[in-house]
């Protein structure tokens, strides 16, 4: 199979843009083993799907049934990780200390389950922190150094744990 050199630099190009946005697949788990005896998603509902549209997480809401009066914590963490580096203002091409630092959001919240033993999880959504808002608080090591942010990932972490579990019956990583 032979590829022209402009199809190579557009497949290039795509994977360029997915790393520095830190695009990955979204890998979901859901183990009932982690959630009370019976607990299942209502007919109609199944296990959250996560969206990444620029720095904001969106996870859809879902029902379960079959939890008694158990209640459930869900909680999504959007982290931003910046790499970059610090430059001395009188030689931009000389680079005095290279940073990677991650800065996470985090958004958790309880929900109750219903006297029928139903569980309705609402729609999470959480934002990253953007370059300007990392800057705005980053400094280098020498105040005359300037940072500079030359790349950026974003990840996040979807959880949904029963209490008195140690871990999650759902969890979503992208």
């Amino acid at each position: 199979m032979k590829l022209s050199l402009r199809r190579v630099l557009a497949l290039f190009a795509a994977l360029l843009i997915a790393v520095a946005t830190g695009m990955t697949a979204a890998q979901a788990a859901t183990n009932f083993d982690n959630a009370p005896q019976g607990a299942h998603y209502t007919k109609g509902s199944a296990e959250p799907v996560c969206t990444l549209d620029e720095l904001t997480v969106t996870c859809t809401g879902t029902e379960i049934a079959g939890v008694g009066n158990t209640n459930a914590t869900v909680t999504l963490a959007v982290t931003s990780t910046f790499t970059g580096e610090c430059q001395n203002p009188g030689s931009k091409d000389k680079v005095v200390d290279p940073f990677t630092e991650s800065d996470t959001n985090t958004t958790s919240e309880v929900v109750t389950s219903t006297k029928n033993g139903r569980l309705k999880v609402p729609a999470q959504s959480e934002t990253g922190e953007s370059s300007e808002e990392f800057l705005a608080d980053f400094s280098c090591p020498n105040p005359n150094w300037t940072p500079v942010v030359s790349g950026v990932a974003l990840s996040y972490i979807y959880t949904l744990t029963f209490e008195g579990f140690t871990e999650p019956a759902i969890r979503i990583t992208g």
